[in-house]
């Protein structure tokens, strides 16, 4: 029987991390099967699913503070199922951007949980302008919307919510 696990990883950012925990992953007999990694600062943080033998997952869980010791991070292990999170939605993706200031992903994200949108995933990023040197924002996001919403009421509402902040958006069916 497969059972999965969520794990969340966060170290001071060095070479060799992904290496050293794959390693140790694999070594178990387990499964990556799907995974986000990223530096923040000066921090690496890691979000992984993984899968196998429930034996093998309790052995992994059992050994949690050595492998800590071992990648010199500190990780949170959660067991899940697989669900089926998409429903009867259809995945769009929202981009935005705009000049940099407090209350961008607030906004955003209110907007679409006030319509019961699901947000499956989001990036956001902080950058220069060219030539300007100002610091601008932008926010890459795909969301689950309700098949039974009307998209072309939807995405007039959110331009203009959108124009009212001042933020450039686009809201496109993937």
């Amino acid at each position: 029987m497969t059972t999965k696990l969520v794990i969340s990883a966060l170290g001071a950012d060095r070479p060799g991390i992904v290496d050293e925990l794959s390693d140790i992953i694999y070594s178990h007999e387990l499964n990556i099967e799907d995974s986000r990694m990223t530096v923040l600062g000066g921090e690496f943080a890691i979000l992984l699913l993984i899968s196998g033998e429930l034996t093998a997952l309790d052995t992994l869980q059992s050994e949690l503070s050595e492998i800590e010791q071992t990648l010199q991070m500190d990780l949170l292990v959660k067991p899940t199922t697989k669900t089926d999170a998409t429903g009867d939605t259809i995945p769009y993706s929202v981009e935005v951007a705009a000049l940099d200031h407090p209350g961008i992903v607030s906004n955003i994200s209110s907007f679409f949980s006030s319509r019961d949108i699901n947000i499956v995933n989001l990036e956001t990023e902080s950058y220069s302008a060219p030539h300007t040197g100002s610091p601008m924002f932008a926010l890459h996001m795909t969301v689950g919307i309700p098949a039974a919403t009307n998209i072309g009421q939807l995405r007039e509402a959110f331009m203009d919510f959108c124009d009212e902040l001042n933020l450039d958006a686009e809201l496109t069916n993937l």
